[in-house]
C-alpha cells in the first residue's frame, strides 16, 4: 500500500526536521519522549516544519498537534519513506531505547539513507542495548560514526556503544521524558476507574520480560510482585493500582492480581490516557513500585516515594542516578528483602526528599542539555546554508562530521524497514529545554492521615 504522507499544516519557512523513533501509540514512555522532542524543536525553532515518521500515522496525527506532517513507514512502499528524506534539513533519531537486537538495523537503515542524501543526523538521547546480533552491531558502529552528534540517555548505553566498537565522542545526558509536563487527572477520571476518593493508593508497574530480560521467569516475578502488593495493602491500608504503560502490561497485571491474597484491593487502569495524564495520575499516589523505566521516571518527577524493580541496564542506571535502593534485580530478589526495602522506602522518605529533589533537578538539567545540543546543530546548519540561523552561544556538538549538510555520499543506498512512533494530547506541553524548570515533588500523604 502506498499512502500520501499526511495533510501537512501550512508550510513554515524554517527548517524541515524529521523525527524518527518508536512512535505510534504503542508505549506511553515513547509517546512522552516524542512529546518532549517535538516541544524542544518547536521552542528552539518556532518556524520549523516538523515531520514525524510513525508506525501509526493516524494515532500520531490525532495526539501530536506539534507535528506539521506525519509520514507512515510501516506497511507502505520503501520509496514512500525514502522520498521524504532529501527534503529534510535534519533527521533526529530518538530518543528512547531503540538501538537493540532486532530493531537497531531498522532505524539505522533510514538514518543511513538520510546520510547518503547529505542530510545531517542527530541521535537524541537514545538508549542502546542489548546488542549481540552481528548485523545490528555493525549498523550501530558504522552509521553512528557518521552522525553529526550522538547523545545517549545513560551511561549504560554509552558503554554498550563503546563495546560495539563505536569510535567517536558520545555525550551522556538523560531521558527526554524528564521534561514532560503533567496534565490533570480529574476526580471524574478517578471515579470512572472505580478508585474511591480519599483512599491511600499504591501504584505498580509490571511488564513482560522482553529481550532485555529473557531469562526472567514470569511465574516467579508475578508471585513476588503479588507479595509486595499484599504487603502494601496491609501495611498502608491501601488500594493497589496497576498502570499499564503499554498494552501487553495488562495481561501481566492480571497475572499479579491472580496471585494476590487481596485481589479485591487491586485495580488496573483501563482508560486511554496521554503521557501527561499518566504523569498527572501519579500525583494521587502515596507509593510507587515498578519495573517500567518511564513509570519510575513519572513517579520520581511527581515526588512519589518510588522503588524501581530493575530488569535491565536502563532501569539499573536510572535507579542509581536516582539514589534508589541498589536491588539486584526482579528475578533474584528474596521476598523478605524486597518487602523490607519497601517498608524502609516509606519510613526514610521524609529524610530523602531533599536529596531526591536535588537529583531530579540534575537529571532534568541533563535532559535539557540534549535539546540545547540539537538547537546548536540546527544553528550550525542554518548558518552553513545561509538560512539566517544565528549560532547560539554555548559549546558546539562534537564528534561526527561538521553540520554543513554537504557530506559526500558513501556506500550503497540501504534497503528495508524503518522505525516506529506516536504520542498523547493535552493542554500542558512538555518542557522546552529552558532553564528553571523544576520537577514537581508534591508531598505524599502521611500514613496517619
Amino acid at each position: 500500500m502506498n499512502l500520501p504522507p499526511s495533510h501537512p499544516h501550512p508550510a513554515r519557512r524554517g527548517p524541515r526536521i524529521g523525527v524518527l523513533g518508536s512512535y505510534g501509540g504503542f508505549n506511553t514512555g515513547d509517546e512522552a519522549i516524542l512529546t518532549c522532542v517535538l516541544t524542544c524543536l518547536r521552542a528552539r525553532r518556532p518556524d520549523a516544519h516538523l515531520v514525524v515518521l510513525s508506525r501509526d500515522a493516524e494515532h500520531t496525527r490525532a495526539h501530536h498537534p506539534d507535528a506539521d506532517e506525519v509520514v507512515p513507514w510501516e506497511g507502505v512502499s520503501r520509496n514512500h519513506v525514502l522520498d521524504v528524506l532529501p527534503g529534510l534539513d535534519l533527521l533526529v533519531l530518538g530518543g528512547g531505547g531503540i538501538l537493540y537486537d532486532g530493531e537497531a538495523r531498522r532505524y539505522l537503515r533510514l538514518v543511513r539513507a538520510a546520510q547518503t542524501r547529505q542530510v545531517p543526523t542527530f541521535a537524541y538521547a537514545v538508549g542502546a542495548g542489548p546488542l549481540t546480533d552481528a548485523e545490528d552491531r555493525d549498523a550501530v558502529r558504522t552509521v553512528l560514526a557518521e552522525m553529526d552528534d550522538v547523545v545517549v540517555r545513560d551511561e549504560e548505553s554509552r558503554l554498550v556503544l563503546e563495546e560495539v566498537g563505536l569510535e567517536r565522542e558520545v555525550a551522556v545526558t538523560a531521558d527526554p521524558a524528564l521534561l514532560l509536563a503533567p496534565e490533570p487527572f480529574t476526580g471524574a477520571m478517578m471515579r470512572d476507574e472505580g478508585i474511591p476518593s480519599g483512599a491511600r493508593l499504591v501504584g505498580m508497574s509490571v511488564r513482560e520480560p522482553g529481550r532485555a530480560a529473557e531469562k526472567l521467569d514470569e511465574g516467579d516475578y508475578h508471585a513476588l510482585l503479588a507479595d509486595v502488593a499484599d504487603f502494601l495493602v496491609r501495611r498502608l491500608d491501601a488500594r493497589v493500582v496497576f498502570l499499564p504503560m503499554e498494552r501487553h502490561d495488562v495481561r501481566h497485571a492480571h497475572a499479579v492480581l491472580s496471585h494476590m491474597t487481596a485481589p479485591d484491593q487491586g485495580r488496573i487502569l483501563h482508560g486511554d490516557y496521554s503521557p501527561g495524564q499518566v504523569l498527572g495520575f501519579m500525583r494521587h499516589l502515596d507509593v510507587a513500585v515498578g519495573m517500567r523505566l518511564h513509570f519510575v521516571i513519572f513517579a520520581a518527577l511527581t515526588g512519589v516515594p518510588v522503588l524501581p524493580l530493575p530488569y535491565s541496564g536502563k532501569v539499573f542506571d536510572f535507579a542509581r542516578r536516582l539514589g534508589a535502593p541498589a536491588l539486584v534485580g526482579v528475578a533474584r530478589e528474596q521476598a523478605g528483602l524486597l518487602l523490607a526495602e519497601v517498608d524502609r522506602l516509606w519510613d526514610e522518605y521524609p529524610q530523602r526528599r531533599d536529596d531526591l529533589r536535588t537529583r531530579m533537578g540534575e537529571l532534568s538539567a541533563a535532559a535539557r542539555e540534549t535539546c540545547e545540543r540539537c538547537g546548536l546543530l540546527l544553528d550550525e546548519i542554518g548558518s552553513a546554508r545561509g538560512s539566517g540561523g544565528a549560532p547560539a552561544a554555548g559549546p558546539e556538538p562534537t564528534g561526527g562530521r561538521p553540520a554543513t549538510g554537504h557530506r559526500p555520499t558513501t556506500g550503497d543506498e540501504p534497503t528495508g524497514g524503518g522505525p516506529a512512533g506516536d504520542e498523547p494530547t493535552g493542554d500542558q506541553r512538555a518542557g522546552d529545554g529552558s532553564a528553571g524548570d523544576e520537577p514537581d515533588l508534591s508531598e505524599p500523604r502521611p500514613l496517619n492521615a
